[in-house]
């Protein structure tokens, strides 16, 4: 199966929330960072690509109809060129509110991994690859090393505006979940759905599935 839409948004942008959305209107199942909590294996694979060791994304998306999220949009250009009818969306978000909720959630969480193994601390193996495949991908890969909050925000500005820049307009649309169903429908040519657009993963909500293990 290949792609039928493409999410090239960073996480905390209504990933989550648009992965749920498009699975309701017929495009499932969608990858979102999420589902390597179901299939473990994939961090390795993931880890991989990350490395430049593998490039072989097909095997971790075979039977996708959708991605969105990190780790699939570190390799969205690849994946953009590979599936020329898909749909290309870009969640976007206000950059300071983006920082802010990054930094409550997946930042917080890569910091304080890097904490318990900078002390020494027993790490369960399963989390122990997983950190190390989101922390390749994300600071190592995305933002050159840094978290820092300007830096973040300049790369995350920079991203958007390569996406707007070299997606053909025909097939990208630039989105904020606050917006709803009506232009994501009418860009993938879907009937609106009655119930209402799905609002999930805000920063309590994260916090809650990621209670600090270790």
């Amino acid at each position: 199966m290949s792609l039928k839409v493409i999410g090239a948004g960073f996480g905390r942008t209504g990933t989550l929330s648009l992965k749920l959305a498009l699975e309701q209107l017929g495009f499932a199942p969608c990858y979102h960072m999420i589902e390597t909590g179901q299939r473990p294996e994939h961090d390795a694979l993931w880890l991989a690509i990350a490395r430049a060791e593998s490039d072989d994304w097909r095997l971790i998306l075979k039977g996708y109809a959708a991605c969105v999220d990190w780790p699939g949009v570190s390799i969205w250009k690849t994946l953009v060129a590979a599936n020329p009818e898909a749909k290309v969306i870009l969640t976007v978000r206000d950059p300071e509110r983006w920082y802010a909720s990054a930094a409550s959630t997946i930042f917080a969480r890569m910091r304080d991994f890097a904490d318990a193994l900078a002390r020494g601390d027993a790490v369960d193996p399963a989390r122990q690859a997983h950190m190390t495949m989101v922390n390749k991908i994300v600071v190592d890969n995305s933002f050159s090393g840094s978290l820092d909050k300007a830096h973040a925000i300049a790369v995350f500005n920079a991203h958007n505006d390569e996406v707007r820049r070299t997606v053909p307009p025909d097939r990208l649309l630039v989105y904020e979940s606050a917006e709803g169903w009506d232009r994501l429908c009418a860009f993938l040519d879907v009937p609106k759905p009655q119930t209402p657009y799905p609002e999930v993963n805000s920063t309590e909500d994260f916090a809650a599935r990621f209670p600090g293990k270790r």
